[in-house]
């Protein structure tokens, strides 16, 4: 039996920081082989304003590893002969529709992500109004060759298996795995009875920009979900009794839940969703990929103010659960636990302003087009921001060459550095383009006159995605979401204008009901924003 003692005292150490340093509100993390649990550890506050520690027994909402519970239910009745996962979604929704050039869409599309719709919006609590919405998009790609991550298309997914079995989702889920995995905690909904025994959630108090680790937080909203996409609650214990499943492929402490040729479709690596060097394939509602030649299944999960990682080393036998009432990441910190328990090394989890190429960024930037200006100026690994009024500390966000740039002046977006040939040349910041000494292109850029109406902030009345900007920059409208990820927009045919640079992208957004010379509306996938007074 392997004494994990050490490795438990070095991760107990590694965690403490992880929590100080992205300021998380509470964690749970539980640790286990495939018989049982080997260590848990919990960390701060279930509700910070009574002070109520985390428990063992603390519910938390799980998101998107969700995902993964319905594929299993939907491989179950694939093994059972009474769905085929290769058929057509028509075949059991016979309503469902979706503009398409290309061919039907089947079940295996939707597992895995790579059907060509919308990522979705969640304009509606309802699964099936989620769905016929669908009907107000297009399909983006053929079937089978695209990935694009689409809750949509898993909130689909649980209306076939209601269809199929004539049962409410939360009954199947129960029945099928949550009771044979004994998993007594767990809900597979999210109603208002389960709120009393769940974290209060924490989000980002001010929900117009990217926070960063210092940002201050509020109780997020609470919402009842029961689709099929994300409405699980939890403890971590429930959750390592679910990671034993995937350790043992299939097997369960009462049985198979999935035959070995079930197991094997849930783990197919169907379509690759990164390049190497972190090379990740997606299954059935989870990750497979490798790490220092160990295969990893994983998952993670996002709610409206929580955040969840599951990781199983299938070499190993070891799996790691992380649940957090907060919504900065934990995935980091699963990915180091398990180097931590092989024996291996892992970075410090407070990389926040240090930037080991701290040079490759230093040097005056300048706006061709607002005559604004800014230099970056080094501190050992530590970057700064020197401009007209002040000076600023950088702090390092999980993407390459992103900054927070820590004044209130710039806390509305991120600072993005952009490469050619290895070399930093130019940056932005909302609105603003900046070129760096080693820009070498055009300074001047020709727009539309009619894209003039339409920068601007944009709110609806929705606890995912609230609000949204769009800026006018070098020539280009660009979509800048609240936690900071920029997209291009380019204009079609039809008057909308697709969301990002690939052709295949089926993201669309529109804008409408010009009013002094803007718009005063934006039909995003479906879902309508409305022009806000705040810039």
């Amino acid at each position: 039996m392997t004494d994990y003692s050490s490795a438990f005292a070095r991760l107990r150490d590694y965690l403490e920081a992880y929590v100080r340093a992205y300021r998380l509100p509470g964690l749970a993390v539980v640790v286990t082989d495939r018989d049982k649990v080997l260590q848990t550890f919990d960390f701060g506050y279930a509700d910070l304003a009574a002070q109520m520690p985390v428990a063992p027994e603390t519910l938390f909402q799980i998101g998107s590893i969700s995902k993964s519970f319905t594929a299993i239910a939907l491989l179950q009745l694939h093994e059972a002969g009474r769905l085929d996962v290769n058929a057509p979604v028509t075949r059991y929704l016979p309503w469902f529709e979706l503009p398409s050039r290309f061919a039907p869409i089947t079940l295996h599309h939707l597992l895995t992500h790579t059907a060509g719709i919308i990522c979705g919006q969640d304009v509606s609590p309802s699964a099936y109004a989620e769905a016929r919405a669908l009907r107000e998009t297009e399909a983006g790609a053929e079937p089978g060759t695209f990935y694009l991550y689409s809750n949509s298309g898993y909130k689909v997914l649980g209306l076939v298996l209601e269809e199929v079995l004539q049962q409410p989702y939360a009954e199947i889920i129960r029945e099928r795995i949550l009771t044979p995995l004994g998993m007594a905690g767990a809900e597979p909904v999210i109603t208002n009875d389960t709120r009393q025994r769940t974290a209060v959630g924490y989000a980002p108090a001010y929900d117009d920009r990217p926070a960063s680790r210092g940002a201050p937080l509020a109780p997020a909203s609470w919402l009842e979900t029961d689709t099929g996409d994300g409405a699980i609650v939890a403890t971590s214990t429930d959750m390592a009794a679910y990671a034993r499943l995937l350790l043992n492929r299939g097997q369960g402490p009462q049985g198979r839940l999935l035959s070995e040729a079930g197991f094997g479709l849930l783990t197919q690596p169907a379509i690759r969703t990164e390049e190497a060097p972190d090379e990740i394939f997606y299954g059935y509602g989870l990750d497979i990929s490798q790490d220092e030649g160990h295969p990893i299944i994983s998952h993670g999960g996002s709610m409206v103010g929580f955040v969840s990682a599951m990781l199983a080393d299938m070499q190993a036998g070891l799996g790691i659960v992380l649940l957090s009432n907060g919504q900065r990441g934990v995935y980091r910190a699963g990915d180091a636990a398990l180097r931590l328990l092989r024996g291996g090394a892992v970075d410090d989890p407070d990389l926040g302003r240090r930037v080991e190429n701290a040079g490759e960024y230093l040097g005056d930037f300048r706006s061709p087009e607002s005559g604004k200006s800014f230099t970056v100026e080094a501190e050992g690994e530590e970057l700064a921001l020197r401009f007209d009024g002040g000076r600023a500390p950088l702090e390092r966000t999980s993407q390459p060459n992103e900054f927070h740039v820590l004044h209130p002046d710039f806390t509305l977006y991120l600072l993005r550095f952009e490469r050619e040939g290895g070399q930093v040349v130019e940056a932005f910041h909302g609105p603003d383009w900046y070129a760096g000494g080693g820009y070498g292109g055009p300074r001047t850029f020709d727009a539309p006159a009619e894209w003039r109406a339409i920068p601007g902030h944009y709110r609806a009345y929705n606890p995912w995605y609230s609000n949204f900007r769009v800026v006018l920059r070098k020539g280009a409208l660009a979509v800048i979401y609240s936690h900071g990820e920029e997209e291009p927009l380019t204009l079609l045919a039809d008057g909308s204008f697709r969301i990002g640079a690939d052709e295949r992208s089926p993201e669309r957004v529109r804008f409408g009901e010009l009013r002094h010379g803007r718009a005063e509306e934006a039909n995003l996938n479906g879902g309508l924003y409305y022009r806000t007074f705040t810039r």
